[in-house]
């Protein structure tokens, strides 16, 4: 493994090709141990990335974090964890986040940094965001209901509030209420005790000065200094709000280009995207899905993979790995490699589909419909592959899968015409087959 990362660019990424969910917290987690640095670009605490800490003692004995905001490397000893500016960051989820590590004995110690230019998500956002979905009806987007959506539409009308500003806490708070009362005009009957939240902030705020920075600046300094940099990347690219399924999408832009404009690092200096790709595909919430099994072999999935959302406990629908929707993700995010996770999933299918193409009105289509109304007259191309009933959890090298496991993983290198170079086989460290 620490050969092949090695061949990773000084600043590398890794993020998500689907809807999100794929796995990415597993990978960043063992990459983490190579860099200094891990940041995250976009999003907030609609994310959820799963990590298993093996013990010491026994390596099949695992603690579980669940990370929303803070970059899961923060385990790591002596890894710097950096919240970009392209975050927005609901301050009382941070320090739930904090606790927790420190409960863990993780020391946080100048290894945090929370960039002065990331927005803030306030417990009206939430509110906000729940009116929102109601209004939507039969339309619903289907929303984590954490307030990003409303955030980020005061971030693009230039009324958001900054992390930076909590420093003079008193023009802070007039900001914020400022801001909030202009939403109590467009939200009629929005309630909220602002005051309150107000004051629980400012409680918070000893703890988290030292942890406000320009982190764009802060990066730029490493990079100068040789040190190096993976940033973690948040939701999945056909969630990205210019390239996903629109409107069925998140506020922010996951894919690569997000993470130049989320954390402040220049277009010419990462060289390494790594992107995560269930060896199925899933979905949680409204939105197309083309793939989507409707029987019970998808619930059967479902269980298999434990795919309930990390962040709402939501049950993820289940389908067939989609190679139209790996193409445009290799294409939009330039990818350099694939892990792909969950083929122990798989492992007890007679039969296994993968959709190879999709036809709209006789004609086939070379990417995927901006329309979502297309997804409702899609005829979908499959081919069908032999399963191959073989435990994989205990592989350790490509040759340790089963043939016919082999032969799947290369027929879709092949479909998204991009390298397969990790191969999840469980959700522990160890469970890491590196090609």
């Amino acid at each position: 493994m620490n050969d092949y990362i090695q061949k990773l660019s000084p600043v590398s990424a890794v993020i998500g090709t689907q809807w999100g969910d794929e796995g990415k917290g597993k990978l960043v987690d063992i990459l983490s141990e190579q860099y200094d640095i891990i940041a995250r670009a976009a999003g907030g605490a609609n994310a959820g990335h799963t990590i298993y800490v093996p013990n010491p003692q026994n390596p099949e004995e695992t603690t579980k974090f669940v990370f929303h905001l803070v970059p899961s490397g923060i385990i790591h000893e002596n890894k710097v964890a950096v919240l970009g500016n392209g975050m927005v960051i609901n301050l009382p989820s941070l320090m739930e986040e904090l606790d927790t590590l420190k409960k863990y004995n993780i020391d946080l110690n100048g290894r945090i940094l929370i960039s002065d230019r990331a927005h803030i998500v306030f417990e009206y956002h939430k509110k906000i965001d729940a009116i929102e979905e109601e209004q939507k009806g039969d339309k619903k987007v289907g929303t984590t209901l954490r307030g990003m959506g409303p955030a980020y539409q005061d971030k693009i009308a230039r009324r958001g509030v900054r992390v930076g500003e909590l420093l003079e806490f008193d023009k802070f708070a007039d900001h914020a209420r400022t801001t909030f009362l202009t939403l109590q005009r467009r939200y009629k009957g929005l309630k909220h005790d602002l005051e309150k939240e107000l004051e629980e902030i400012r409680r918070m705020l000893g703890l988290l000065r030292p942890f406000i920075a320009d982190t764009g600046a802060f990066l730029h300094k490493a990079i100068k200094e040789g040190k190096t940099i993976l940033v973690e990347g948040a939701n999945g690219t056909h969630l990205d709000i210019d390239h996903g399924t629109y409107p069925f999408v998140t506020s922010s832009n996951p894919t690569s280009g997000g993470l130049y404009t989320g954390t402040g690092i220049g277009a010419n200096k990462i060289k390494s995207v790594v992107g995560i790709m269930k060896a199925y595909t899933t979905r949680v919430g409204a939105g197309p899905f083309p793939t989507e099994i409707h029987d019970d072999l998808g619930d059967i999935i479902r269980e298999k993979g434990g795919e309930y959302g990390a962040t709402t406990g939501r049950p993820r629908r289940c389908g067939w790995f989609d190679a139209v929707v790996g193409r445009y993700a290799v294409r939009i995010n330039g990818l350099t490699g694939i892990n792909l996770t969950k083929i122990d999933v798989l492992d007890e299918l007679k039969t296994i589909k993968i959709c190879t193409g999709y036809t709209y009105k006789g004609s086939r289509l070379d990417s995927m419909p901006a329309s979502t109304d297309a997804y409702d007259d899609l005829e979908l191309e499959y081919i069908e592959m032999d399963g191959w009933m073989e435990d994989t959890s205990k592989a350790k090298t490509y040759e340790d899968l089963p043939e016919n496991a082999r032969k799947y993983i290369e027929k879709l290198e092949e479909l998204i015409e991009c390298p397969i170079q990790f191969i999840g086989v469980g959700v522990r460290r160890d469970q890491m087959i590196v090609r």
